[in-house]
């Protein structure tokens, strides 16, 4: 299938070195790989986590709210570091933050995000929702909803949805694809409750979760490589 716009999420993890803080020539890479993509023609908006700077699990007795805010703050750090990156690579690159802070980067706006989007721009949505409680992935559900995007690109640290974790269960097994209501009532981890519910509600077209092993496996995706798991609304 031949998608128009996209939306993508992108760990924080695989930005680290380690796990942690910044892999400058990883960050290199998969700035690359965005720039291809809206040569491709294709419009990209991405959601990068904050998992290689802080978890708000870690935060040990810590104020939830608070630590939620220092993990969005985080993902604007990310995003700021992947724009530089971007634009060094000779793409067009905006930050559009939940969070106003205009003198770092635009306040997210929809209208606004969209028409960048269509300028070709790597759109990159930093700050979550803007509010605590909920995950990145709450948040690039939500954005792709508003910009009406094709399809979402969960690029994850294992190659799709399986019925248990397979580094506990053996015995688990990938599926290939399945609906948002049977996963949710399989109580599948790949998304959290919020980010099933507003899929199922809104009906996005498709989910993709695939294995980022390769910052290129982006590409492969696009170009209908079937890897990894398909979710979609029930029929």
């Amino acid at each position: 299938m031949k998608y128009q716009r996209v939306l993508l999420k992108l760990s924080g993890e695989m930005l680290g070195e380690n796990g942690r803080l910044f892999d400058h020539a990883v960050i290199d890479r998969v700035a690359r790989v965005l720039v291809d993509i809206t040569k491709r023609g294709i419009e990209l908006g991405v959601v990068i986590g904050a998992g290689n700077i802080w978890r708000g699990r870690s935060g040990g007795d810590m104020d939830r709210v608070t630590a939620d805010q220092m993990g969005m703050l985080g993902t604007v750090i990310n995003c700021l570091a992947m724009r530089d990156a971007v634009q060094r690579m000779g793409g067009k690159a905006v930050v559009m933050s939940a969070f106003e802070m205009p003198r770092v980067c635009e306040t997210y706006n929809t209208q606004n995000a969209v028409r960048h989007m269509k300028k070709g721009k790597v759109t990159l949505f930093a700050a979550g929702s803007g509010n605590p409680f909920f995950s990145t992935d709450t948040a690039v559900v939500l954005r792709a909803v508003e910009v009406q995007a094709d399809a979402i690109l969960l690029a994850k640290n294992i190659d799709g949805v399986y019925t248990a974790d397979p580094k506990v269960d053996p015995s688990a097994t990938l599926i290939r694809d399945i609906s948002y209501e049977k996963a949710q009532e399989m109580r599948l981890k790949v998304m959290d409750a919020a980010a099933f519910a507003l899929c199922a509600e809104n009906k996005v077209p498709v989910v993709r979760v695939f294995g980022l092993f390769e910052p290129e496996s982006i590409l492969k995706v696009l170009d209908g490589d079937d890897t990894g798991t398909v979710l979609h609304p029930e029929a």
